[in-house]
Parts: C-alpha cells; structure tokens; sequence
C-alpha cells in the first residue's frame, strides 16, 4: 500500500510557473506508474500527466503539453509536477495517483490518491 501526500500549490499569477510534489511513503512506489489529475469545481478529475514506473516514458493532457512537466525520483520516492506559463483556466485542486502501469489517462486505473493541493491563477 502506498499512502501520498501532496505539498506545493498557491497562488500565482497567469504566466507564473509553480511546482507541486508528491510524497509516497509505503512499498513499492518505484513499481508504480503516477499520474496527476486535477478537479474542477463541480466537474469530474481530469487527467494532466503520468509518468511510468522508470520515468522514461511520460503522458500529458493536450491542455497542458509543453507547459507543465513531469518528474520522478525513485530513490526519494517523489513525483514533480513543474507548471509553467500557467493560465487561469488552471485553477484546481492537483492530486497525484499511484496505479498500475496501463491506461495512464484513467483514473480508473490508479488505486491510490492524495488529498490534493489547491492550486489558484489569478488573472
């Protein structure tokens, strides 16, 4: 079991970048694909990154590619979400995902979630 614990998010203003992390404790994280996912309010998650369980193959939403930026650290059981050029339309609550390494856009296919960390862009 893997628990996850996100840390990062703020405010900041459209054009900024902010960086959100992604703690895992618990067995086996290298084995995990991640994934982070957003929520607007009143709407469904909607998936943004992922990442496979060797950090050598990455995915992203069309909404966010080439501006946001995936990263994770085996050794310190971590996975970076760097976003930049952020746009109002950002604004949600960021969790990160642990799950199998299949079907990366689902988030049917991950088992474990953070809480989430707001993240706002001001215009």
């Amino acid at each position: 079991q893997v628990q996850l614990v996100e840390s990062g998010g703020g405010l900041v203003q459209a054009g900024g970048s902010l960086r959100v992390s992604c703690a895992a404790s618990g067995r086996g994280f290298s084995n995990y694909g991640m994934g982070w996912f957003r929520r607007f309010p009143g709407k469904e998650r909607e998936f943004v990154a992922a990442i496979n369980w060797s950090g050598r193959s990455k995915y992203y939403a069309d909404s966010v590619k080439g501006r946001f930026a995936i990263s994770r650290d085996n050794a310190k059981n971590t996975v970076i979400l760097q976003m930049n050029t952020l746009k109002p339309e950002d604004t949600a609550v960021y969790s990160c995902a642990a799950g199998g390494n299949v079907d990366y856009y689902s988030a049917r296919s991950y088992a474990y979630w953070g809480q989430g960390t707001q993240v706002t862009v001001s215009s």
